[in-house]
């Protein structure tokens, strides 16, 4: 029989951002599976399940933790790098559905913000469903996503009337050609990025943990805030162990 395993959004941190198909979802699940990204990341295994507890009832569902596989943070082919530990990750993740999930069950990953947008869950979920071993049948619920929180939090929008918005990382900022550069969205610049690529007069509105008691947000020029935007994000990656940010860029008319 054919397992079922559902990619739940769960939005940027808030559990007031689970929709309600998000709900409906989580209701049917038999276990959650979770990666378990070591002690310094505990608190992100904690955020979902202070989320199922608030939904489903403490106690009331399982969690499966998986081991997340270690991975090269300066790759010398960073694309290859990235292949071979989302393919871990496929192994592991199948292997768990074999033997915690029953034939005919159904298993959830719940997922931060939106499964669609730079999230590698759906890709390895479709890799496990084509790799035959287990008989999985995919559900994909969307979330809201960081971009929406982001602009919800400083209360903007991500665009002017009629232009375009490019959405991209901290790695492909710099390749981003003339033209599509007026509003960027840019996810995982751990090195920020920005301060080497942006003029000193364009607009920036950063957010980090967003929808959490620790939020941070800051905008302001490049100029007037780059700085304090690098200082305050790598204080409070060694404070938390671990950061989720995201920014707008947006050239001045």
């Amino acid at each position: 029989m054919t397992r079922t395993l559902r990619i739940i959004g769960i939005g940027a941190g808030d559990p007031r951002q689970v929709t309600l198909q998000a709900l409906d979802a989580m209701a049917g699940v038999d276990a959650f599976f979770v990666l378990d990204k070591g002690a310094e990341k505990d608190s992100l295994v904690a955020v979902r399940r202070q989320i199922c507890d608030e939904h489903l009832g403490v106690g009331a569902y399982r969690v499966v933790e998986i081991a997340d596989p270690p991975r090269d943070r300066q790759p010398v082919d960073y694309d290859a790098e990235v292949l071979r530990w989302h393919d871990a990750r496929a192994q592991r993740i199948s292997a768990a559905l074999r033997t915690e999930l029953p034939e005919g069950g159904v298993g959830a990953i719940l997922v931060w913000g939106d499964p669609a947008l730079y999230d590698s869950t759906l890709r390895i979920a479709e890799a496990i469903a084509a790799g035959g071993e287990v008989a999985l049948a995919l559900q994909v619920i969307p979330g809201v996503t960081s971009a929406s929180a982001l602009t919800a939090a400083h209360g903007i929008s991500a665009n002017r009337i009629g232009e375009p918005i490019t959405i991209t990382t901290g790695r492909r900022l710099a390749d981003t050609p003339p033209g599509a550069d007026t509003n960027q969205i840019v996810m995982l610049d751990a090195d920020c990025t920005f301060r080497r690529t942006a003029d000193p007069d364009d607009h920036i509105w950063w957010g980090a943990y967003l929808g959490m008691d620790h939020e941070i947000l800051i905008a302001g020029t490049v100029a007037q805030v780059g700085e304090q935007i690098a200082e305050r994000r790598a204080r409070a990656r060694a404070e938390h162990g671990w950061i989720m940010d995201i920014y707008l860029l947006r050239k001045r008319r």
